[in-house]
């Protein structure tokens, strides 16, 4: 028997299957082979088209049952992760009204100044644990504002994960997660929040039934089945927002565990119990993944960096390199510092940790006289490491004390040099595992039906390596002092 994982990215939508009894993989399809496109009719926009995602469901379920001869019989149990934040609003007959305004578009960015605002920093920190922002919350009133023709047939919004699981039942649900991501959950009442509806106009009515994260929330429909190839009443167990699955595939679920992601941005995600939001302007809070589950109340921490493995992708297509592995053995010719070359690694885009102030990316202290395409390697790739760790400075002074951070075996982490770095200077132990998040999607099934115990005892197998902090401290020390000297100089221009 198997437990399927939907993981439905912007850049597109991958499926897992698993072994239900051990949590082995069988095998990941991606859906479409090329990139999903992002619609951008004005600047600044982002949106995708819901029917599109769910497609692409079902294309993959349907590839992954014939690659690997799989019956629909033998599959028990769906687990959804998404992308975070997005919007899309249906009619009464669950039609999409227009397309989803995904996680990365910006139109909203006012309204949720404002409204942070009018409703007072005391009030958001307080109930909501952050500022409203441009989430989901921000992008409903933008329709309602922009759009009234379109609002007036609203009867629910979901997210996208949402959306996919009705699809596949015909129910419209939500979780408590999946609302703070919105910034529509009162962590301080326990419900869903009066002040953002009656700030808003929104009517309660829009928000659809909530369900535990790990539940049995709702079951393939007859329609369902015949689009996406699965039996009609396979339940769906589990759902989550990209970032707190990719923790959970991590098993980061306690407070002091911390996941990092090293891709074309940065994560580093960490479980805390504790409401503090002193850096809630640079950090976000969102109830994770076991928020409500046997009366634990776990928050996630997120902090995101957008300048880092897309600096490493532009000195590829720019150098005369030939890939990832070349510059890594180029980087390793060089000593700890790059012997004073640093390059501060935020170009794209305004960064949330650094008070969204968009800085770019610099090149520092170059020596024409010195400094080779190999300097340029390791500076780029200690300089997304010193980004990491200026962040997780930022997130030691809201409270967290990381006990051990874990991280997939992809992107960045696959550089000695990015993870030896980060290790050292956080003084921390860094494991890395051989996971996904489709692949964290499907094995949460477990703990719907089987308990956390049993998913924790999946991981066993995934384990690859840790990385250990490095003797040579005061070369880090050193090089990270002066990287961190030249970003304060550009910040406080």
């Amino acid at each position: 028997m198997y437990y399927l994982g939907i993981d439905l990215g912007s850049s597109s939508v991958k499926v897992a299957l698993v072994e239900s009894a051990s949590g082995k993989r069988i095998g990941v399809i991606q859906e479409p082979e090329e990139e999903m496109p992002i619609h951008s009719p004005e600047k600044g926009w982002a949106e995708q088209e819901p029917e599109d995602w769910w497609k692409h469901v079902c294309n993959g379920i349907k590839k992954l049952k014939d690659v690997h001869n799989i019956s629909e019989q033998d599959i028990v149990g769906i687990g959804i992760a998404y992308q975070m934040h997005g919007l899309v609003v249906v009619d009464k007959n669950g039609n999409s009204l227009r397309k989803s305004i995904i996680w990365c578009d910006s139109r909203a960015v006012e309204i949720g100044n404002i409204t942070y605002e009018d409703l007072g920093p005391e009030k958001c920190h307080k109930h909501l644990l952050n500022s409203p922002a441009n989430f989901t919350a921000s992008k409903l009133r933008w329709v309602k504002d922009n759009e009234p023709e379109v609002f007036q047939k609203v009867d629910k919004f979901m997210l996208p994960g949402d959306y996919i699981a009705y699809r596949f039942s015909g129910k419209m649900n939500t979780t408590i997660s999946g609302l703070s991501e919105g910034i529509f959950w009162d962590f301080e009442q326990g419900s869903v929040s009066k002040d953002i509806l009656n700030y808003h106009g929104f009517s309660k009515e829009l928000i659809p039934d909530v369900v535990q994260t790990f539940d049995n929330q709702s079951v393939v429909s007859l329609r369902g089945s015949k689009e996406c190839g699965l039996l009609e009443g396979t339940p769906i167990l589990y759902r989550a927002g990209d970032q707190p699955n990719n923790a959970l595939s991590l098993n980061v679920f306690n407070p002091g565990e911390v996941a990092a992601t090293g891709g074309t941005s940065g994560v580093v995600y960490a479980v805390t119990d504790s409401l503090s939001v002193k850096e809630s302007s640079r950090v976000n809070n969102f109830a994770h993944v076991n928020y409500g589950f046997d009366k634990v109340k776990n928050i996630g921490k997120l902090l995101c960096i957008n300048g880092a493995g897309i600096q490493y992708r532009w000195l590829l297509n720019n150098l005369d390199v030939s890939s990832y592995e070349e510059m890594n053995q180029l980087a390793n010719q060089v000593e700890i510092g790059a012997d004073g070359l640093c390059i501060i690694p935020f170009g794209n885009g305004a960064e949330r940790m650094l008070l969204n102030r968009d800085v770019g990316t610099r090149i520092v202290n170059l020596d024409l006289n010195r400094h080779s395409k190999a300097h340029f390697c390791r500076a780029a790739i200690e300089g997304i490491a010193f980004a990491f760790v200026y962040g997780m400075d930022i997130m030691k002074s809201d409270g967290i004390n990381s006990k051990v951070i874990r991280a997939g075996n992809d992107n960045l982490f696959r550089s000695e040099i990015f993870a030896n770095t980060i290790s050292s200077l956080s003084k921390q132990e860094i494991e890395i595992y051989n996971t996904t998040g489709a692949i964290g999607a499907a094995r949460a099934c477990t703990i719907t039906l089987d308990g956390y115990d049993t998913f924790s005892s999946f991981m066993q197998n995934d384990y690859i390596m840790t990385y250990s902090p490095q003797k040579d401290m005061e070369s880090y020390d050193r090089a990270y002092k002066t990287w961190k000297k030249e970003l304060e100089l550009i910040i406080n221009q």
